[in-house]
């Protein structure tokens, strides 16, 4: 079973999240911040890091807490698809990463898949939204959506300079994967969406891993 330390953590940080922004009470604040302080020790248990960073790192989130959003690229070329190599780890995953303030998940994704493979593209269809903490990713103290966008080439080779190595695989031929961005099981699904392009896009409830 996979460790559920870095979600329980996540629940309690955005529970005193919320709590702190709503509360007037001197003494409501205090539980708020209590709980936050369980969060901390939950974290410093399981990662070895200091409590002071973990907690100005959970203090920088503000506002009511919800999910974040990581955009992937789904760029498909004659039965192949559109890798990049991740630098912190040396492996490989779909281009993309966190949606920025002000940008639609199109317009981010499109930007993400320019600035790490240097082609350009549009997004052409919603494949898949899933619950980062339903699939086999590494445990991580935020709770995000990850949405998978299938984007259309708009040039046959790269216009822009790209960030990191890029490279089109095979189904049959894929490189070892940066799991903490993408699963085996996700990337099989989107060539089960490449084959089957009428298909709705992917929920969680009868796909999680």
């Amino acid at each position: 079973m996979e460790a559920r330390w870095a979600d329980w953590a996540a629940r309690l940080n955005a529970l005193a999240q919320n709590g702190l922004l709503y509360s007037q009470n001197p003494f409501d604040v205090e539980r708020y911040n209590s709980v936050r302080k369980i969060a901390v020790e939950i974290l410093e248990a399981n990662t070895g890091l200091e409590p002071t960073l973990i907690q100005d790192f959970l203090a920088r989130e503000q506002g009511y807490a919800t999910p974040k959003v990581d955009v992937r690229g789904a760029v498909f070329r004659e039965g192949t698809l559109l890798f990049v190599k991740e630098p912190e780890d040396g492996l490989w995953s779909l281009p993309g990463g966190w949606a920025d303030v002000g940008e639609s998940p199109g317009e981010a994704v499109v930007r993400e898949v320019f600035e790490e493979a240097g082609f350009e593209t549009c997004a052409a269809k919603l494949l898949a939204v899933y619950d980062r903490n339903k699939h086999a990713h590494p445990a991580m103290p935020y709770h995000a959506y990850k949405l998978f966008i299938r984007c259309e080439l708009l040039s046959s080779e790269p216009t822009g300079k790209a960030e990191t190595e890029a490279s089109f695989f095979r189904e049959d031929a894929m490189p070892a994967l940066s799991t903490s961005r993408v699963t085996a099981r996700q990337i099989a699904r989107l060539f089960e969406h490449y084959r089957n392009p009428d298909w709705p896009a992917d929920l969680d409830q009868c796909l999680a891993e």
